[in-house]
């Protein structure tokens, strides 16, 4: 995929292309080739409903606990950089590299990010890619898959029962989106190196549990360590990331303001967008999807385009895609409008 006609970029902002346009984004590699959907199994369903249920219960065990004790700065310190480590393998690699093409990137980056993405544990690369090009492709209509509004029944228990579907209950849902992969993610599926991080998903998950157990049992000694390692640094860090991202499909489409004309309900949210690394800022990703960066205005922080940025400050990243002036302007609503 190429952008051609593209000025200059600054000197500040190595490799840096502007003026993309929608018609630049990955919906030009959908393929038009009808792609029945199946069914997912009750195995799937089951493990989803583990990581959906489990996580919230352990972490209120978690907290009674530490109030005696059983917690320390190490377990603190694994789940905040856990946290930060995966969410960024979710925004700047499963989203915005693989999914939208908003800039290229070296071998060791599309690695690190693939995997650390992984150990988030939202799903193989190539299932994330397909359902989040299928949510851009039919944003808020009925073949969305987590939309708060397309088929909502009136009233307040449509509306719950709305938020709660875009929120997690979709995860639950019998289409199998992962034969799909065909129709949304033909590109992605091509690729070697996206391939491998997506067939070993269940290594990288393994990993992410792993990794903070071993930490805590060699940092804060015994079997006691290595066990709150786990679950500080595994099971409530995956619960928190888990939030944060699913926050984006049901928050973001429905409280914040739009700043651009999108043709759905997403909304810039600030709240989330620093939780979720930038992606909060949903109007200004839907109106210009190929974007690396979120936070369009110099006060909408998005710590994702800082790390691409940076990135490409020491030549780990190029070809970043940014929306210039003039299709920003065209696209501008006049004011911010909730």
């Amino acid at each position: 995929m190429t952008v051609t006609d593209l000025p200059k970029a600054p000197s500040n902002l190595p490799h840096a292309h502007h003026d993309i346009d929608e018609h630049d984004d990955v919906h030009v590699l959908y393929s038009h080739d009808h792609e029945p959907v199946g069914e997912v199994g009750n195995n799937v369903k089951l493990l989803t409903l583990i990581a959906v249920v489990v996580p919230p219960v352990v972490l209120a065990v978690a907290i009674w606990y530490a109030w005696g004790g059983y917690f320390s700065w190490t377990d603190l310190t694994m789940m905040i950089v856990g946290y930060f480590m995966t969410s960024m393998g979710i925004t700047i690699g499963y989203h915005r590299l693989y999914t939208h093409k908003s800039f290229e990137a070296s071998a060791p980056v599309a690695w690190a990010a693939g995997i650390c993405g992984s150990m988030a544990v939202q799903g193989p690369l190539l299932w994330w890619v397909t359902t989040h090009r299928r949510h851009h492709l039919h944003s808020d209509d009925i073949e969305d898959p987590h939309s708060p509004h397309a088929g909502r029944q009136k009233g307040i228990s449509g509306w719950i029962r709305s938020f709660a579907h875009s929120h997690v209950g979709w995860l639950f849902s019998n289409d199998d989106i992962a034969s799909s992969v065909k129709k949304y993610a033909p590109d992605v599926a091509a690729d070697p190196r996206a391939r491998a991080i997506s067939k070993l998903f269940p290594l990288w998950v393994l990993m992410g549990f792993i990794v903070p157990a071993v930490i805590g049992g060699l940092v804060d000694g015994g079997w006691k360590g290595a066990f709150l390692g786990f679950i500080w640094g595994g099971v409530i860090r995956m619960f928190l990331v888990h939030h944060a991202t699913w926050s984006i499909n049901s928050v973001c489409h429905i409280w914040g303001s739009r700043t651009y004309r999108s043709g759905d309900h997403s909304r810039n949210n600030p709240i989330m967008g620093i939780l979720a690394m930038g992606e909060g800022w949903h109007n200004n990703h839907h109106a210009f999807p190929a974007s690396a960066r979120h936070g369009l205005q110099w006060w909408q922080f998005d710590l994702s385009w800082i790390t691409i940025r940076s990135l490409a400050a020491v030549g780990l990243v190029k070809r970043i895609r940014l929306p210039g002036a003039e299709r920003m302007a065209a696209k501008r609503i006049g004011r911010a409008v909730a």
